[in-house]
């Protein structure tokens, strides 16, 4: 039989992650622009990267709901020192002198055109160095944010009403996150208008807003399984732990 405190260190193990698999993906995907006209007819553009993070804000408010504000904001430095270095070893790679054949034999796409495979590979990597920037600051204000929401509307309801919690602390950090990842990855350092970023931000938002409705059952099966998982008691005493803040 695993002990509590086994159980307790293996399930923060596995959400921090989730969370960091997802956080670092969600910033390297990020680079790419897609619009949504093909799906519903409209010119709405959203980031690649916004796709997953409904993963993150999710994974953010259960974490929080077990481990605290204490345990969010550890695994959230965490990963932004990790995508910080993941972004400097991919800095330093555009830094390398391409292979003669490497660029002879990727120097045509499919239809035949020429291309430039290394300065291509600089374009998309680089790029991603405005992003790390935006996203870092994004992402220690709008974790900062969540936590702090998430456990003030927790102790307002009386920990009641984990939709509530969740969703709202979602749907204020994701607000300011939505916003200001753009206005310094393509305003500050790219090359976008600012009403572009506004553009942009507002679908990325509603896009979030929408996911964070859709994924609260999501919220509810990460209950279940996690308080069979823990036991009862041991859920229990976990949860007035995250509270207090002292559960990691």
């Amino acid at each position: 039989m695993k002990t509590y405190d086994h159980k307790k260190t293996q399930l923060y193990l596995v959400l921090s992650g989730i969370f960091i698999v997802n956080a670092l993906l969600a910033e390297i995907i990020g680079v790419k622009i897609f619009s949504l006209a093909p799906l519903i007819g409209r010119p709405d553009n959203l980031t690649a990267g916004v796709l997953i993070w409904p993963v993150v804000f999710v994974t953010t408010d259960i974490i929080n709901e077990y481990f605290g504000k204490a345990g969010v904001l550890r695994v959230s430095y965490l990963t932004a020192a990790l995508i910080l270095f993941a972004f400097l070893v991919i800095y330093a790679t555009t830094k390398l002198p391409p292979a003669a054949f490497w660029l002879d034999v990727n120097s045509k796409d499919p239809q035949g055109r020429p291309i430039n495979i290394d300065f291509a590979y600089q374009m998309i990597f680089r790029q991603g160095l405005g992003i790390i920037a935006g996203s870092l600051t994004a992402f220690a204000i709008g974790q900062v944010l969540d936590a702090t929401v998430f456990q003030l509307l927790r102790r307002a309801t009386r920990g009641r009403y984990v939709w509530l919690r969740a969703t709202g602390s979602t749907l204020i950090s994701q607000l300011v996150d939505s916003f200001v990842v753009l206005y310094v990855a393509f305003y500050l350092f790219g090359n976008w208008s600012f009403a572009q970023v506004l553009d942009v931000a507002n679908t990325n938002y509603w896009y979030k807003f929408a996911a964070a409705i859709l994924l609260t059952p999501v919220l509810y099966l990460a209950h279940f399984l996690i308080d069979r998982y823990l036991g009862p008691a041991e859920t229990t005493e976990l949860q007035q732990e995250a509270v207090a803040d002292i559960s990691v």
